[in-house]
């Protein structure tokens, strides 16, 4: 019987990168940095020091806290053992995260001092045999780092199939239950290949990761892809406008990935005109569709500004819109990397007609392995031709590009007509009193659903239904036009920036 070679392992990776350029910087963390010799040093440890707390091939490792090193080093360091990675999400509930971690089985969860009383909450109905504090001492928890200092380093990687789980990635649960999404070695290594053509990346880059990393767009975008690499990442703790301004200047940042939420409030921060954006070459937005007023203030500081689709399922690579086009096709999603493939269907899964709505499929080596313990939804998920229904509503134009048009499960049916939000919303936007907005179903007896615009509105300004109404009569078919407006201080967002449409729907519905 053949045994698969160790290359495989995502873990191996890294490790092999520092074996080839162990001097590079590859880290970078409140002014701290790392060579990718140290940084494979400290990941031998770790992958050592849970080998030697119980942690065996296929068991779970968790990590509850804010981007970090310790994120990092934890996921390889699992993956190096022949274990699976589950990123949590910091944002949750102490019985949010007590649903999650028992579902996902963790055996060894490492927490920031940030979410320790988090779990400290709930640590008498979890499942887990080791904690560990991954930043300070704490009564009842194990200090990571004092420990992982002492352990011996790793000698050889435990070898994988690329069909193995590396990582469970739980889907943000904006309805339901979270899931979670099973990601092979093989799933993120055919998402950073496909990166590789799609962006002409180089060891040279200075990639900007801000994104949390427990979410897709944070974790596989970039960050995984800079360690293949062997470039230089700039880690930061948690989003904040003007300080990712000033890294910009400061490290000669060449690509970030964000949500458009990020990407607006970065333009509407003071020292946006100042800031230094000529060593950037691709900024990729992701995670909700852009407005094209953003899409079109980026493009005028020569940078490029390119949206790209994809989920948790997918790795997340779906589609991407290159910078030749990101004027051409503006507000398009792109055209799918080189080992994708993606097509529009209906409700009876049959190919739709060019320009014709319907719902977005991926299938592709990317795809995942299925959801952890849920047969079901799996089934559900993924078709008998191996295709993943994205539960996205897009088209394809004469060219093939994507256009994506709402979510499935957002759309309003007002008076018999589909209504999709993202249409609606990126015609509001444009008025000048609005920062941001969402549009959302609301139960009404004469249409069945009344079309909603809720807004947050920018400083001092002052908006009326008659007034929106107006506006967007010049844009869009009398059935489209808001029917109600709510005023905001500010959208609920999940930690991926993508408003929580189900949140607004329940407080405005009582």
């Amino acid at each position: 019987m053949h045994t698969p070679e160790p290359q495989t392992n995502l873990a191996n990776t890294v490790l092999k990168r520092a074996k080839l350029s162990p001097e590079r910087t590859a880290l970078v963390f409140e002014g701290e940095s790392q060579t990718y010799g140290e940084f494979a040093k400290r990941i031998r440890q770790q992958a050592c020091l849970l080998r030697d707390n119980g942690v065996s091939v296929g068991d779970r490792v968790g990590f509850l806290g804010f981007n970090q090193p310790a994120f990092l080093e934890t996921l390889f360091a699992a993956n190096a053992i022949g274990a699976i990675f589950v990123p949590l999400n910091f944002r949750l509930t102490g019985k949010e995260l007590n649903f999650i971690i028992n579902d996902a089985g963790i055996h060894t969860l490492v927490c920031d001092v940030a979410l320790r009383p988090t779990i400290d909450e709930v640590r008498e109905t979890l499942c887990c045999r080791n904690y560990f504090s991954a930043d300070s001492e704490a009564d009842g928890w194990r200090y990571l780092l004092g420990e992982r200092a002492n352990a011996e380093e790793l000698e050889t990687v435990v070898p994988v199939q690329v069909h193995d789980v590396a990582l469970i990635m739980y889907t943000s649960g904006t309805t339901g239950l979270p899931k979670g999404a099973m990601l092979t070695h093989g799933n993120i290594m055919w998402n950073n290949i496909n990166a590789s053509f799609t962006f002409g990346a180089s060891r040279d880059d200075v990639n900007l990761t801000v994104a949390p990393l427990f979410h897709i767009g944070g974790l596989n975008v970039i960050t995984l892809h800079s360690f293949t690499l062997g470039a230089k990442l700039i880690l930061m703790r948690q989003f904040d406008p003007g300080e990712v301004l000033a890294a910009f200047t400061e490290h000669k940042v060449t690509h970030m990935f964000g949500a458009p939420a990020m990407f607006l409030f970065m333009s509407q921060h003071p020292d946006f005109a100042a800031t230094d954006f000529s060593h950037i070459d691709t900024l990729v937005c992701g995670a909700a569709p852009p407005p094209e007023s953003l899409l079109t203030l980026y493009d005028s500081l020569g940078v490029n500004f390119c949206q790209g689709y994809g989920l948790t399922e997918t790795a997340p690579f779906g589609s991407f819109l290159t910078p030749e086009w990101a004027l051409k096709k503006l507000g398009s999603a792109g055209l799918p990397p080189i080992y994708n493939e993606l097509r529009i269907v209906d409700d009876n899964n049959q190919v739709v007609a060019q320009g014709e709505r319907g719902e977005i499929c991926i299938k592709g080596p990317n795809i995942m392995k299925g959801y952890w313990n849920r047969p079901e939804a799996t089934a559900e998920a993924i078709d008998s031709g191996g295709w993943f229904h994205s539960g996205d509503v897009g088209y394809l134009d004469e060219d093939g590009f994507l256009f994506i048009c709402d979510r499935l499960k957002d759309m309003v049916i007002s008076g018999g007509e589909n209504v999709y939000p993202a249409e609606v919303e990126s015609v509001l936007f444009k008025h000048n009193a609005i920062a941001e907005v969402a549009v959302i179903g609301l139960a009404d007896e004469k249409w069945g659903e009344a079309v909603t615009a809720v807004a947050a509105l920018n400083e001092g300004a002052s908006l009326s239904l008659e007034e929106l109404r107006e506006f967007a009569a010049k844009h869009l078919a009398k059935y489209k036009i808001p029917l109600r407006l709510h005023i905001v201080d500010a959208l609920p967002r999940n930690p991926a920036g993508k408003v929580l449409k189900f949140v607004l729907k329940e407080e405005l519905s009582e």
